[in-house]
């Protein structure tokens, strides 16, 4: 069974920083571009960042763009997300994604195939 499994969410402070992990077991996922999105209470689930599946191109949202780091480990099969200069703004529920995914897809959520259950992340004020 193939699973994404979260990790790292927490409590943050303004301007702190978190490192969220994502580890993929039941199949290897170095065919697969990788992705992280966020859902905040009463909105939409957003794109924050992707990595293409030879990690040599990263995707950022605006919003996160020279805060955020979206990174991938092919030897262990994990991704992981470098949050720095966190605002209030950055609380949601963060969520892993993998599917095979093309450059001008890869923000949209529809495109992917694979899901974590998500990490809570909360920035306080």
């Amino acid at each position: 069974q193939v699973q994404l499994v979260e990790s790292g969410g927490g409590l943050a402070q303004t301007g702190g920083s978190l490192r969220l992990s994502c580890a993929a077991s039941g199949r290897t996922f170095d065919g697969k571009a990788m992705g992280w999105f966020r859902q905040a209470p009463g909105k939409e689930r957003e794109f924050v960042a992707a990595i293409s599946r030879s990690g040599l191109s990263t995707y950022y949202a605006d919003s996160v763009k020279g805060r955020f780091a979206i990174s991938r480990d092919v030897a262990a099969n994990a991704v992981y997300l470098q949050m720095n200069s966190l605002k209030p703004e950055d609380t949601a529920v963060y969520y892993c994604a993998a599917g095979s995914v093309v450059a001008f897809t890869i923000r949209r959520r529809e495109a992917y195939d694979y899901w974590g259950q998500g990490t809570q992340v909360t920035v306080s004020s």
